[in-house]
């Protein structure tokens, strides 16, 4: 990655609502030169989209969950496949404030969502769905809780925390 790319992506992780002029101004080139470097990086998919971080508390939302879900026996890569289309079509028809849906690994999982919940009963709904999708065999599912009405935060979602990390990174990640 060119200095110029990282930087114009640790200015929008900052904040993605700043113009390309002064984008220009905070990261020392031309207006011209931020616009180019835009385009390019939204064409090669580095930026995939501009969004903001919104208040959870004010549009409604008191939880956030992590669920893990461990699933019975070896899924072949053909199965998974099929799991995951039919979770896309599924959430079309149930939808929920489902975050991140991936397969990974640890905690003894082979899946994670993240989501947000309006309250305890939407939470529920929530597992429901997810313990009752059809043709699939769920060992176990566990769930981590958040109570975003907590004062006291340890670190409150943001992304300007990894444009910090970017910048102290600088020489690692450049090209």
């Amino acid at each position: 990655m060119k200095d110029v790319e990282l930087k114009v992506i640790v200015a929008l992780l900052k904040n993605s609502h700043r113009s390309d002029r002064d984008l220009a101004k905070a990261i020392g080139v031309s207006q011209p030169t931020v616009s180019r470097t835009r385009e390019r990086l939204e064409k090669q998919g580095m930026i995939k989209e501009y969004t903001i971080i919104p208040d959870y508390l004010q549009l409604g939302f008191t939880l956030l969950s992590m669920t893990f879900t461990k699933m019975s026996g070896r899924v072949s890569k053909e199965i998974l496949g099929d799991y995951k289309k039919r979770a896309r079509n599924t959430m079309s028809e149930h939808p929920s404030a489902l975050i991140l849906g991936n397969t990974g690994i640890g905690c003894n999982a082979d899946y994670v969502a993240i989501a947000l919940h309006r309250d305890y009963a939407e939470y529920s709904e929530f597992m429901r769905d997810i313990k009752e999708f059809p043709n699939v065999n769920i060992d176990e599912t566990r769930s981590f809780i958040v109570d975003l009405g907590e004062k006291d935060q340890m670190q409150p979602l943001s992304f300007s925390h990894l444009a910090g990390y970017l910048e102290k990174s600088e020489g690692k990640l450049a090209d």
